[in-house]
């Protein structure tokens, strides 16, 4: 389903519906002497889905990191909802000047990790709960009623009372995503979503990634998953070597590939 026939979701928010949510321009990255990414441009539009694709080692992983500040990137903007992140010192010394600014950011845009990430003495209700309670401060009762309706969404609200090793990683996964859409997010940031999982439980989450996909919601998605990308993505970006190799709609990128790279990685099946 592409975004002109997508219905678009009620985000509450006065922020301009054209305005990005996430961009990002002449983005650097090094861990020492390893530059792993060498001025990435990037916007992620509201109600949009792009998702990064390449091998491994690309910096695609990186580059969502670098989107959430969970890591310092060494040179370049990254715009928040028009709001740039500012930043002191220069190359590998420079980091975040507003430490406030960081905490609202990331709480606007939840992240969903390979690892499911759950904390295993809690239920799944309370790993749900537990970031808009002790972070945001809300009312635990109205978290609670909020909790369940995500997990309902997601496919497991008989699990609310289960813990993390009681459930598939299919249904951690999907409860990972529920504790991201709890949060109520600007965007989600999906990392590598379904790589640790068996096909027939990789199936579960991407059905689930597709049902929000097709309700509207920003997403920023790294995958090695082709067919997930050409089936939720609004826009694909290809990167090789820390570089953007070729970018674009899906049809045209997995139709009509203009780089031989990516005619390569495609045809090596991703």
């Amino acid at each position: 389903m592409t975004a002109q026939t997508r219905p678009a979701i009620d985000s509450g928010l006065d922020a301009d519906s054209a305005m990005p949510v996430i961009e990002i321009r002449g983005l650097h990255k090094s861990y020492g002497n390893l530059e792993v990414l060498k001025g990435i441009d990037m916007v992620a539009p509201r109600g949009h889905v792009v998702s990064l694709i390449g091998s491994s080692g690309s910096g695609k992983s990186t580059l969502l990191r670098c989107c959430n500040l969970l890591e310092d990137s060494q040179a370049g903007t990254i715009t928040f909802e028009g709001e740039a992140v500012a930043w002191r010192g220069e190359g590998l010394k420079r980091h975040p000047a507003d430490r406030a600014q960081v905490t609202r950011i990331r709480t606007n845009l939840s992240m969903v990790f390979q690892q499911f990430n759950l904390w295993a003495h809690m239920t799944i209700l309370q790993n749900v709960m537990e970031a808009p309670v002790t972070v945001l401060k809300r009312d635990p009762a109205e978290v609670a009623e909020k909790a369940r309706y995500y997990l309902d969404k997601v496919g497991i609200g008989d699990k609310a009372d289960a813990w993390p090793a009681m459930l598939s990683g299919g249904q951690q996964q999907r409860a990972a995503i529920a504790r991201a859409l709890c949060m109520e997010p600007r965007a989600l940031l999906f990392d590598e979503p379904t790589s640790a999982l068996d096909p027939e439980l990789e199936q579960e989450v991407v059905r689930v990634i597709k049902a929000l996909a097709e309700e509207g919601r920003t997403m920023l998605l790294v995958t090695h998953d082709m067919r997930l990308a050409a089936d939720v993505s609004d826009h694909v970006v290809f990167l090789h070597q820390g570089r953007t190799e070729e970018e674009g709609p899906p049809d045209q990128l997995f139709g009509n590939p203009q780089s031989d790279r990516l005619r390569g990685f495609i045809s090596a099946g991703g």
